[in-house]
């Protein structure tokens, strides 16, 4: 490896990957081959540049488990090469793309660091430049003594850098996409490029561990006033299902009526595990403060605390994917394994 960092692209698909062919205004993937002609402003990093792309690029809203499993194992492969790693990715499932990898990559110590864009890198008024060189610049950072500054996954979007399984998608269409509103924003891109150090997740000791199993028998149960208690019970009667995010109002609330409670029971009874997310993008589960999660609490609902939708199905993939059981699945979803949740 040569004294410059060296930063691995990960071409996955996306706006940010796509440019006007010049003849026609239709738009084609990007040759990653030929990028600096693009975005000249990358000759001028001082970064050893090497990019890898799907071999058919997706739209993010086909990601699916077997593609978080295909960006981790690149990663893993070229892991002593490299010293980060820029994931360009669609907007839409990035959040979701940032919290598998979080979970993938166990013992991560450098940055894996997600970008895309709201409009093409050939356009006039693309963020995908900024996006992607910042991204760049992050990936390749050291500290004093030459170790990452960020070690983990990260989702970095107009000017802020966030932790993956922390982020979630505001905006369809504004270039400040993303949020994180349960944790600081680990670095802001201004005249300078300032990290909050506290914020970061430290680095880790011993090898890396790339994981490469998911179980996807979940699902999400979003709650809304007046729903029936009998399509709640379709929905947690699918075949197979293991697990379910109920998706709650405020601090973890749902209706108290029997029938609904009784259908909660039921799944509770065939094993389902059950994890309480609230509907709210900021703030944190408090189940059993109110009577309104009493039932919830009786039942071994798991309290989600301020984890994110995203971040919670994406656990459950992984957690039931590793075989541990149900009772350990449900140890494990009360402990923060990659900082995507704060304890009380």
């Amino acid at each position: 490896m040569s004294q410059r960092p060296a930063v691995l692209l990960i071409y996955t698909g996306g706006t940010i990957g796509m440019c006007a062919d010049p003849a026609t205004g239709v738009l084609r993937p990007m040759d990653l081959a030929h990028i600096q002609d693009q975005v000249p402003e990358l000759r001028r990093i001082a970064v050893d540049l090497a990019s890898v792309a799907f071999e058919k690029p997706i739209d993010s809203s086909d990601m699916k488990p077997a593609d978080w499993i295909h960006i981790a194992s690149i990663i893993g492969a070229q892991y002593e090469r490299f010293d980060g790693f820029v994931v360009l990715h669609g907007s839409d499932t990035m959040a979701y793309t940032a919290s598998a990898l979080s979970f993938l990559l166990e013992g991560l110590n450098k940055p894996v660091i997600l970008t895309g864009s709201q409009l093409p890198i050939g356009t006039i008024r693309t963020d995908a430049k900024e996006n992607l060189v910042t991204a760049i610049e992050i990936a390749a950072a050291k500290d004093e003594q030459g170790r990452a500054i960020v070690s983990e996954v990260a989702v970095y979007f107009e000017y802020r850098l966030m932790r993956g399984n922390r982020t979630v998608k505001v905006h369809a269409e504004r270039f400040e996409a993303f949020r994180s509103p349960n944790w600081p924003v680990l670095a802001e891109a201004g005249v300078h490029l300032r990290y909050d150090r506290a914020a970061l997740l430290p680095l880790q000791e011993g090898p890396l561990v790339v994981h490469d199993r998911f179980d996807d028998r979940v699902a999400i149960i979003q709650l809304f006033p007046g729903i029936r208690a009998e399509w709640v019970r379709q929905a947690l009667s699918l075949p197979d299902l293991q697990a379910a995010v109920l998706g709650t109002f405020g601090s973890g609330n749902g209706p108290t009526d029997k029938a609904f409670v009784d259908v909660l029971s039921e799944a509770r009874e065939r094993g389902v595990i059950l994890l309480n997310v609230t509907q709210c993008v900021g703030g944190r589960v408090e189940q059993g403060r109110y009577a309104t999660s009493q039932a919830f609490q009786e039942l071994g609902v798991v309290p989600g605390a301020d984890i994110t939708v995203e971040a919670a199905i994406t656990k459950l993939m992984f957690l039931l994917g590793s075989g541990q059981g149900t009772e350990g699945v449900e140890r494990a979803l009360a402990i923060p394994i990659r900082g995507e949740f704060t304890l009380a």
